[in-house]
């Protein structure tokens, strides 16, 4: 958990929350406090603080005295994985004395945003329904992990934007990618160009840039039971009895397989005990599985093994991108993880899919056990 800031921070925002107008005496503090929480909040970590991150503070500090009058100009951070995006985002979530903010995993929002205009089709604008439903009086929302592959939802993100600038709502974005390398596919990229111009023209775009991969410092991590995981290869019976896991997946599944209900249909499970359940590799990601799937499951379990992880340069890239949608999940809700491969992790994790780079950087956090 993100350490508790001094009084001295602290009093200030409990002070911020009764503020009547955004140019009381308290509003006008406001860009300090931002400032100062993120320098407590990096001195705590034993951060530097790179030019990029400082840029972004300073933008965060800037708008903040904006949002209550809708004024504010969202953010778009893009950069490299563990440049500390999220914890940036994290951060400005933090500080901020609104009440009225959601942050939300992307992957999170769009399938709540799929299941409620399913739910709202019957009227005449399903979409403003169901984002009615979602954000209520919402202020600030911030996406984390921001990133388009499939040309139906884009087509859905173009409209979800243009609804959020119509509202107002001040919104923070981190990706991997800058606006011009979403939807990188060229048969359908240029069909995306539209909601590309829009977030040039409504929000500030910032690149994170520097040299630190952040998430290779142990005491980088919010996600505390997800980093508690193992990437186990090649998974003998003496690596499995010394952490505790089932015997070889395949004969699991073969053998003495568990039915789980996910929506309206089944999956096959290794196991599925109290907050614990596994699955093979071909079980949760050679099947169509989706990202609604794993996150009506992470409700249920907590501690998740994967076994029988293959090369992923092996596969098929639906099979590659929904490994790394079930990892990002996984870490974006903080469950236990432990995979367990046929190779080192670097020679497991090679493919061709655009988002594999984020899965090696998360993996790589997991505690490695090998032969």
């Amino acid at each position: 958990m993100p350490a508790q800031p001094p009084s001295w921070i602290r009093s200030p925002l409990r002070a911020l929350r009764h503020r009547l107008t955004p140019t009381s005496a308290s509003a006008s503090s406001l860009p300090a406090t931002v400032r100062q929480y993120f320098r407590h909040k990096a001195a705590t970590q034993g951060f530097t603080l790179s030019q990029g991150q400082l840029q972004v503070i300073e933008h965060f500090a800037k708008q903040a005295t904006r949002i209550d009058s809708g004024q504010a100009r969202s953010l778009y951070l893009h950069g490299k994985v563990g440049r500390g995006k999220s914890w940036l985002l994290d951060g400005f979530f933090q500080a901020l004395p609104q009440t009225q903010k959601r942050r939300l995993h992307f992957h999170d929002f769009f399938a709540r945003l799929h299941q409620g205009m399913f739910e709202h089709r019957h009227q005449d604008d399903a979409l403003a329904c169901t984002l009615d439903q979602l954000l209520q009086d919402c202020q600030v929302l911030c996406f984390d992990e921001f990133h388009v592959h499939d040309i139906g939802d884009a087509m859905l993100i173009t409209r979800l934007f243009q609804a959020l600038f119509a509202r107002r709502i001040f919104v923070v974005v981190t990706s991997n990618y800058a606006p011009e390398g979403l939807l990188p596919n060229p048969l359908y990229h240029q069909r995306f160009e539209p909601v590309i111009r829009l977030i040039n023209s409504q929000m500030q775009v910032l690149e994170v840039g520097g040299d630190q991969d952040y998430r290779s410092l142990s005491t980088s991590t919010s996600h505390q039971r997800f980093t508690q995981g193992h990437y186990v290869w090649p998974g003998n019976p003496q690596q499995r009895q010394a952490l505790q896991l089932p015997a070889s997946g395949m004969a699991l599944s073969a053998t003495n397989p568990v039915m789980l209900h996910v929506g309206k249909r089944q999956l096959k499970a290794l196991l599925a005990e109290d907050k614990t359940v596994g699955f093979h590799f071909a079980q949760i990601c050679e099947q169509p599985t989706a990202v609604i799937d794993y996150l009506q499951l992470a409700q249920r379990f907590d501690y998740w093994i994967i076994d029988g992880l293959p090369c992923l340069e092996d596969c098929s890239i639906a099979e590659q991108q929904r490994f790394i949608n079930l990892v990002d999940v996984l870490y974006d809700q903080d469950k236990h993880l432990t995979v367990i491969g046929a190779a080192p992790l670097q020679v497991s994790l090679q493919g061709v899919a655009a988002d594999l780079a984020r899965t090696r950087s998360r993996l790589g956090q997991l505690r490695q056990a090998d032969c």
